[in-house]
């Protein structure tokens, strides 16, 4: 065993770290037994389900929200997750209501069970069912790879539905050596013998961004006896990772990637070929390898090659199939025909008179011409057309024959010859055209003669043989056209490729000059290799070679059909090089699968990570299985690969699919500065500096054990959402195949791109000669001379190491910022200059690069440029390292030994940045010295003054102790307020905060400033203007503590968190620079509001508390909606809080509190979430007000009431029915008593008269007056009727009367005049002739006025015969006889009159049964709006609108379940809306969805709004229909069987409503939309009913899935 002085240990890089247990684990506790090695995932399960050690650090939970489909958003399509560590918990989420939460099962081949991965083996977790709670499952998370996942649920009709597939990649844990610091204390660099960088004996683990990778290629290393010396210099320059190009047996081209044997080591580089004979190498690798990682600090990191072999690997003589040849892939026989034929021509120059030697375009243009005419012979034609004689033949025969196939399809008797060809080509997609598009064999395309005659038979019935086949030949003529013109065409592109081939092999300035045409090098790359037993069988012994091409489909394989690119000759070919055929699976070619997995699991063994070479074309399949065998044998193997996809989505799937951990990127590729910085602040910046999402999105929480054995302990845990990610970076500034930057920019721009890479945050990479300058790209192949090895530049080597000690100082900063958590950064360019800061977040360190770029154009001159004194507030800079280099001559002339240019890095003089103070604080300026010529670099330390280093603690901390004594309306304040509110209760002091660039937040309160800030802190946008604006000042920070205190004057424990806010602004705005500000303030908001929207959640109800996001979003506007302003109150003599109607328009004032939106909004904003107090408050306030019968529907404080609302008194009496009901004691508010405001006799007084409040009722006295009241009929004219009553409406309108129709029961009301139920819309224009006509008057009976009296009726019953009621009926004159009508006998009457006047069937013979009149009938298999409107205007009776659904909800008894649920389902069809229910009928003529209370127009159903009722989508009925659908589902619908079902279409209908919420900055459900959802100016944002209702729906949900 090693032993531990040189620091070795059995932990090899890459193995999981799982904290120690110091108790056993119990038996059954993990899959594994005694007989069965633990796999990471059994160690994972035992984790979580071991006991919870003192101080242990909270498990990190990340949460995956999916999409309705169980897959992923475009912008999750890519989850990347950190390294198992410790294990975590991923955790999924998903909607209730989408299609995925129906009986969904979410699964994922991650073994959550425990035992090994098998990719083909899925575990199952089902999704909860209750869809009251959070749809969400844990998932315990243990090692890297990458995995897949999908949610399969239930469809329409029961059926299994399998969503989108969505994948969730796991990085690897890299295990490497400590070094020593790199810098001195007084940031001088160290050198090796000054201990700088030095190789310690702990072991870390390396983060993938703190990879510095180097890029070495064996052959030109010399054997392995000499590569310690490369281990040592890669060691001293500061890399940790060497990328080994292929260490395999070459083939005969010398190319490392062309492998003659994978799982043989190329025998020239050990000293003792022989002494390695047995294993191949592997042995001998792997020590060296082990002593690399070991005594060096490096891992390595190979290429493997998975796309081809050597053209002369030996076993493709035994296994020719695992190639593509025409016998196994037969369309490649013209390609292999046009291979041997351009051969053949090449060695056929010098007889044909022709040029052997290309010198110029006419050569060029004179043997591609010459090509294409000695090509004529071969008659490529024939693999595309029809054998028009042979056809002819064909059919003839079959016809003399008798042998005829009977045609089935489309009667083409008398069809031209031209139309029956074109049916054949469409017929079937073609599929009677045989062998059509697989050009395996001369003339293989035909159509069987026996169906021939059929299709002949059924054109000409009575033709003779010779005339049909004649016939026949005529459509086969038609059909050759387009397989000419295709053959033309596939010719011409492929004569065009040799051409293109040509000029570039042996004429261009930058092809390889390949001289002579002979045989072995033709006009362009032979496409075929011709292994032995080509002489014998020419069909299976030539194998296609690999290659790549422009542009292709990375996801099609361009040796299968259809790809024609061979026989095109579109592929740059690799001749060396056999493209291997897998198949689709490993029993389509068994030794290759074998051969291969044996090869890649021989390297996981000996090598920490791959780089998947060629991976675009590795067939996605073979990728991902053998990377399994891979992870298998190496858990944490690290896999890179470069992508040349052509677009970031194809990047994603080979990357989640493959499991890529790092994606390479090139610096190289920048064209320019500003392109340079464009990449590395995309793949390098890591996050902005300031960033806020980690501080301001995770959540401190408690998480049940995720095992699904359910043992372990609740622990404490970070619970931070997913929003998906880029693929990682490893960025180089040059690679191993591309051209030198020396070549491609300038020598000089070596040293500052290698600045700039070393300053991202992501993987670094560089290649052995980039450092040492070498001057231009080195070929694979011909290249014969080895590398020099030279250090850092020792005085004894002067000039011959490039940039090498800067590089050791970049490289080992580099990997100590990412080890310390420089995470955060700053890209700046200007001119020719980038500038690059790195910050620790904590301690506000960091790092500062001035980089001089050298691109092309600078090449020649030392010119500074220019750039601005860099300048950095609050902030001290100290100068650490600055140079340029010098070239001072060409690479050494040497046969034997690769250099580099001469040059030397100049060490420049150290900068002392200019301290200095404006009107903004204390800055320091970094001013580039006049000499600092192209690719100089400069480096300095900086440190941000007067850090708070507990300021962060002191901001999330002690909001619990402020915020602990607020109710629920102290956080409406908190919270909420709209500007109209805030102006109210402040005497017009505060409103609403204006950011400059973004506008007036829409609350006062943290909800308005959270709007933005979820934007921000999910993304880090600190280019938002609100992020502009805090660095400009701190105004938005003072606003929040200075409103606080000032409405302290009426909510005095508004001080404590004003106090709060103000002790942690004061610090902030002392110790924190303007840049910084946008985060802190984002932590201060975030912090606070989470504590407040916590506190308000706990005061309600368990259905809200332990409810999904979406009830408990709704649930928080019964927290906006109810606060305190100083002109409305429910008590005219004091302030109370009241429930605003809706905001913003609705915020305060007379206009503020409505007793019909009261009422409707009660249940749901006050009652399921368990504000009784606030329900009692209101209710006794209305109960106060009874006159005439009625309560107000416009309360001003109870000052001016207006009765002008005929609904209103039965929606008092269903809150307060529904309050008894729910309430704890409910039954005792019947007898509360209730100061009345008016005297009994309904005389109008002051509410300060003396006559106000003498009388006294009890609750239940105000119900027994409404009752009785209107029994006796109510008519009276409004109080100070007029225009300063209402200016809009007539004369007539002011008139109320209200009666019952003792035939039927129903209450029945109104005039053409007025409107008194919720459809209110008082017509106002005088151009149009509106004005004083309502939009929608709705006198008679409306439907749900009706429902509210039956369900009030059928209560009072129940109540008063057990007692509980002290009232037993009215007195009312029927058959002009006055007497006692007890609640039953009008309820029994109502309900058997109800359906005969309400209901319209569907079959008009059943019209005799129903009261109706035909005519006016325009829709069936609905309930009426009203029954009996007034004369001219009986056809509104029959309007189709959203009111039936609330009678339903109230009183189900009155309906027939099944034509209930029929006019339901017709109402889901026709009314419902996104966000809530058209209010009428879009096949009614009145129809209108657009309301626009502006529009000035003589249109008289539009005009100034008339329309609000007639189509515009209102919020509200939403609710009453989910509730009544529930109830009539449940009785005779899906509902009946599976409640789920139910259920589900309930919240499926809410998920538009939900996304609203979710996204909108009001946080609520609006009063309404426009046609089909689009957003109504006029409305007010966010309205309590409309919220209300909704929330009633949710609660019903919630009972039955709790019952």
């Amino acid at each position: 065993m090693p032993s531990q002085k040189n620091g070795r240990s059995k932990n090899g890089p890459g193995s999981i770290a799982i904290p120690a247990r110091k108790t056993p684990i119990s038996a059954g506790s993990s899959p594994s037994t005694a007989h069965t090695p633990r796999t990471p995932a059994d160690e994972g399960i035992a984790f979580f389900e071991s006991e919870l050690k003192p101080g242990e650090s909270p498990i990190r939970v990340w949460e995956l929200t999916l999409e309705p489909d169980g897959g992923p958003s475009k912008d999750k399509e890519y989850i990347r997750l950190p390294p198992a560590v410790v294990p975590y918990i991923l955790r999924v989420s998903i909607d209730a209501g989408t299609p995925a939460s129906r009986n969904g099962v979410f699964k994922t081949n991650f073994p959550l069970d425990g035992g090994a991965f098998d990719r083909n083996h899925f575990c199952e977790r089902e999704l909860p069912t209750n869809l009251s709670k959070p749809i969400a499952i844990d998932l315990p998370i243990s090692h890297a790879g990458a995995f897949a996942y999908w949610v399969e649920y239930e469809g329409d009709g029961g059926r299994r539905i399998t969503g989108r597939q969505g994948y969730f990649n796991i990085d690897p844990i890299l295990r490497n050596k400590a070094r020593t610091p790199i810098l001195s204390p007084d940031l001088k660099p160290l050198s090796p013998s000054d201990g700088g960088a030095a190789i310690g004996y702990e072991q870390i683990n390396l983060p993938l961004s703190a990879v510095s990778m180097l890029s070495i290629v064996s052959k030109w290393m010399g054997p392995v006896s000499k590569w310690p010396e490369f281990f040592a210099e890669a060691r001293d320059r500061g890399y940790n990772v060497l990328h080994w190009t292929p260490l395999q047996e070459r083939g005969e081209s010398d190319s490392p990637y062309s492998i003659k044997d994978q799982l043989r080591y190329e025998p020239s580089m050990f000293d003792d070929p022989t002494a390695v004979a047995a294993d191949g190498g592997v042995t001998k690798v792997e020590e060296i390898l082990t002593s690399a990682a070991l005594d060096y600090g490096l891992l390595s990191l190979t290429d493997v090659v998975l796309n081809h072999t050597a053209n002369n690997s030996e076993w493709l003589v035994d296994h020719p199939e695992a190639g593509f040849s025409p016998a196994n892939t037969p369309h490649l026989t013209p390609a292999l025909e046009f291979d041997n034929a351009m051969i053949k021509f090449s060695v056929s120059l010098r007889e044909l008179n022709l040029p052997t030697e290309v010198k110029s375009a006419a050569d060029v243009d004179t043997l591609t011409n010459a090509f294409v005419e000695y090509t004529k012979q071969y008659n490529f034609w024939q693999y595309y057309v029809l054998d028009v004689k042979a056809e002819k033949d064909g059919v003839k025969t079959a016809l003399e024959a008798g042998k005829i196939t009977p045609w089935e399809g489309p009667s083409v008797q008398d069809w031209s010859s031209v139309d029956v060809a074109k049916l054949l080509q469409s017929y079937k997609d073609g599929g009677l055209i045989v062998g059509l598009g697989k050009y395996a064999k001369r003339f293989g395309v035909h159509v069987s003669p026996s169906v021939a005659a059929g299709i002949l038979r059924s054109t000409r019935p009575q033709g003779d043989a010779a005339s049909l086949a004649h016939v026949w030949g005529q459509i086969v003529d038609v059909l050759n056209v387009p397989l000419y013109q295709e053959w033309e065409d596939d010719m011409r592109i492929a004569f065009d490729n040799v051409k293109g081939r040509l000029r570039y092999g042996r004429l261009d300035d930058h092809g390889p000059k390949l001289g002579p045409i002979t045989k072995e090098f033709p006009l362009m790359e032979s496409y075929f290799a011709r292994v032995p037993g080509y002489d014998k069988d020419p069909q299976k012994y030539s194998l296609a070679v690999n290659g790549w091409m422009w542009n292709a489909d990375p996801l099609q394989n361009f040796a299968q059909l259809p790809s024609k690119a061979y026989f095109q000759r579109s592929v740059i070919a690799w001749g060396d090089c056999v493209k291997l055929n897998y198949g689709a699976s490993r029993e389509d070619s068994s030794f290759l699968w074998d051969h291969m997995t044996s090869y890649v699991t021989t390297l996981a063994r000996g090598f920490a990570g791959f780089r998947l070479d060629n991976c675009h074309s590795t067939p996605l399949h073979v990728g991902t299985y053998l990377l399994d065998r891979a992870r298998a044998v190496n858990p944490d193997l690290y896999v890179v690969a470069e992508l040349f996809t052509g677009s970031e989505e194809m990047d994603t799937i080979f990357v989640s699919r493959l499991g890529i951990n790092s994606l390479i990127r090139e610096a190289g590729n920048a064209g320019d500065p500003k392109d340079f910085s464009r990449i590395v602040w995309r793949d390098g910046l890591g996050k902005p500096i300031g960033s806020m999402d980690e501080a301001c999105l995770s959540t401190a929480s408690f998480v049940a054990s995720p095992t699904q054995s359910g043992r372990g302990p609740v622990r404490p845990c970070i619970i931070t959402p997913l929003h998906g990610a880029l693929p990682h970076a490893l960025l180089y500034d040059q690679t191993h195949d591309n051209e030198s930057t020396a070549d491609k920019r300038s020598a000089e721009d070596t040293l500052s791109t290698a600045g700039i890479v070393a300053f991202s945050y992501c993987a670094s990479g560089s290649v052995k000669g980039f450092d040492e300058v070498y001057p231009k790209l080195l070929q694979l192949v011909t290249e014969k001379r080895k590398y020099g090895v030279v250090g850092l530049g020792e005085k004894e080597k002067p000039g011959h190491a490039g940039i090498a000690e800067a590089k050791r100082l970049l490289n080992n900063l580099h990997r100590e910022m990412v080890l310390g958590d420089y995470r955060e950064g700053h890209v700046h360019q200007e001119n020719d200059y980038i500038v690059m800061h790195r910050v620790q977040p904590n301690t506000q360190k960091g790092y500062l690069l001035i980089a001089h770029t050298a691109f092309g154009y600078t090449r020649g001159h030392k010119d500074r440029g220019f750039i601005e004194p860099v300048r950095l507030r609050g902030t001290k800079a100290k100068f650490i390292y600055a140079s340029s280099i010098e070239v001072t001559g060409p690479a050494a002339d040497s046969k034997d030994t690769i250099s580099g240019l001469q040059c030397r890095l100049v060490l420049l003089d150290s900068v002392t940045p200019v301290e200095g103070r404006d009107g903004e604080g204390a800055y320091s300026d970094i001013i580039v010295p006049s000499f600092f010529p192209p690719g100089s670099v400069m480096l300095f330390e900086t440190q941000l003054q007067g850090v708070d280093a507990t300021l962060d603690t002191f901001c999330t901390s002690g909001t619990e102790e402020a915020f602990k004594d607020l109710d629920l309306v102290d956080l409406n304040v908190v919270l909420y307020r709209a500007e109209g509110e805030e102006r109210d209760a402040t005497a017009g002091e505060i409103g609403n905060y204006d950011v400059p660039g973004l506008g007036k937040m829409v609350y006062c309160g943290l909800e308005g400033w959270m709007h933005p800030l979820r934007h921000i802190t999910e993304h880090n946008d600190l280019g938002h203007p609100l992020c502009g604006h805090l660095r400009q000042g701190a105004w938005a920070l003072d606003y929040i503590p200075a409103r606080l205190y000032r409405n302290a004057t009426d909510f005095p424990r508004l001080v404590e968190p004003a106090k709060w806010f103000q002790a942690r602004v004061d610090r902030i705005k002392a110790s924190v620079p303007p840049f910084l500000r946008p985060r802190y303030f984002a932590i201060l908001v975030t912090e606070a509001y989470k504590t407040a929207r916590r506190l308000a959640i706990e005061q309600c109800s368990d259905f809200v508390s332990s409810g999904h996001s979406f009830t408990q979003e709704l649930a928080l506007v019964s927290v906006q909606m109810h606060g305190q302003v100083h002109s409305a109150s429910l008590d005219p003599g004091k302030l109370t809080p009241s429930l605003a109607a809706g905001l913003p328009h609705f915020a305060a004032g007379w206009a503020r509190c409505w007793g019909r939106d009261v009422f409707i909004s009660l249940r749901g904003l006050f009652l399921t979430t368990g504000n009784f107090e606030g329900a009692k408050r209101h209710i006794l306030a209305f109960a106060s007000t009874l006159k005439n019968g009625l309560i107000p529907n416009l309360l001003d404080s109870v000052r001016n009431p207006r009765y002008n609302s005929r609904d209103s008194p039965w929606w008092m009496v269903q809150n307060i029915q529904d309050y008894v009901n729910k309430a704890p004691d409910g039954l005792s508010l019947l007898v509360e008593p209730v100061k009345r405001r008016f005297p009994k006799d309904d005389a109008w007084v002051a509410w300060d008269d003396s006559r106000a409040y003498q009388e006294t009722s009890t609750v239940a006295e105000i119900i027994q007056e409404i009752l009785q009241r209107h029994a006796d009929g109510i008519h009276f004219r409004e109080y100070n009727a007029g225009p300063g009553l209402d200016m809009q409406m007539r004369d007539e309108g002011f008139n109320i009367d209200i009666e019952v129709d003792w035939s039927t029961g129903f209450v029945r009301g109104g005039n053409a005049f007025n409107c008194g139920t919720w459809m209110d819309k008082m017509g106002e224009s005088e151009r149009a002739g509106t004005k004083g006509l309502p939009g929608t008057p709705r006198d008679g009976s409306p439907v749900e006025i009706t429902g509210l009296l039956k369900s009030t009726l059928r209560w009072l019953d129940q109540l008063s015969t057990k007692g509980g009621f002290p009232f037993k009926g009215v007195n009312a004159i029927v058959d002009g006889q006055k007497r006692l009508i007890t609640y039953k006998e009008w309820s029994d009457l109502i309900q058997s009159s109800f359906e005969k006047h309400y209901y319209v069937p569907i079959d008009p013979s059943d019209d005799k049964n129903f009261v109706l009149d035909p005519q006016l009938v325009n829709r069936r298999g609905i309930y009426k709006d009203v029954v009996g409107s007034g004369t001219g205007r009986e056809w509104s009776d029959y309007q189709f609108r959203p009111n039936f659904p609330i009678a339903m909800t109230v009183a189900p008894e009155l309906f027939t379940p099944e034509l209930a649920l029929g006019a339901l389902r017709l109402a889901d069809e026709v009314l419902r809306a996104p966000l809530g229910m058209k209010t009428l009928d879009s096949h009614d003529m009145q129809y209108r969805p657009n309301y626009d209370n502006a529009n000035d127009s003589d249109d008289p159903a539009v005009a100034k709004g008339r329309n609000y009722h007639q189509g515009p989508e209102w919020g509200w009925p939403l609710g009453y229909f989910l509730r009544a659908w529930i109830i009539f589902d449940r009785a005779v619908g899906e509902g009946t069987t599976d409640v789920s079902k139910t259920l589900h279409h309930v919240h499926t209908t809410l998920l538009p409503v939900r996304a609203h919420v979710r996204n909108d900055p009001w946080a609520g459900i609006p009063e309404l939309t426009n046609e089909n959802g689009t957003h109504c100016h006029d409305s007010c944002t966010t309205q309590a009913w409309s919220s209300s209702t909704l929330l009633d729906a949710l609660e019903d949900v919630h009972i039955l899935a709790t019952a």
